[in-house]
């Protein structure tokens, strides 16, 4: 099983973006299961999403506590802590962030692969708001390909309709610009 964490804020789109990974998985055959969790309903505050996936059927619904990979929406929780809580030694961290890949390496200094994108931009540049879930995932499949482009693709035209097209293509340009890296300590 695989194992996903995204944080980010109310209105960032994190539910999405893990609603639209678990649908291409599942259209490609696999296992797939997304929660949400969240507290004060309101834009702006912190929330996660969770995101299995495996070969079998999942049965365990609780929270993830020790994730493969974290995926960080608001560059400003990249800072926090919290959002690294329990990530497994060696695992990914995709953060969208103004930041080089060192600055973030030397800053978070984990033991792990690092993904960088300024998917924030990418997202104003093609859809025209600063919703960063569809850019994001993106640079996570250039790090963990665990999907392919053409059903995310699909996800998206189904998804967000005419925006569609737009969406994939903030996809593309971040899964272009994505920087990847390892730190080993």
């Amino acid at each position: 099983m695989f194992e996903i964490r995204f944080h980010g804020r109310g209105g960032q789109g994190v539910v999405t973006c893990a609603e639209l990974l678990a649908t291409a998985i599942i259209m490609e055959g696999k296992f797939a299961q997304a929660k949400p969790s969240f507290g004060s309903e309101r834009r702006g505050a912190p929330v996660q999403a969770f995101l299995r996936t495996d070969d079998k059927r999942i049965v365990t619904r609780s929270d993830i506590y020790n994730p493969d990979a974290v995926v960080i929406l608001d560059p400003l929780l990249g800072a926090e802590p919290d959002t690294l809580k329990g990530l497994k030694e060696g695992g990914y961290i995709i953060l969208n962030t103004t930041k080089s890949l060192e600055e973030v390496m030397k800053k978070l200094k984990f033991k792990g692969t690092y993904c960088v994108v300024n998917a924030t931009e990418i997202a104003v540049e093609k859809i025209k708001i600063p919703v960063a879930n569809t850019s994001i995932l993106g640079a996570f499949l250039k790090v963990k390909p665990i999907v392919s482009k053409e059903t995310i693709k699909e996800v998206y035209e189904e998804r967000f309709g005419k925006m569609g097209k737009q969406n994939y293509e903030a996809f593309e340009l971040s899964y272009e610009k994505a920087m990847i890296g390892s730190f080993n300590g």
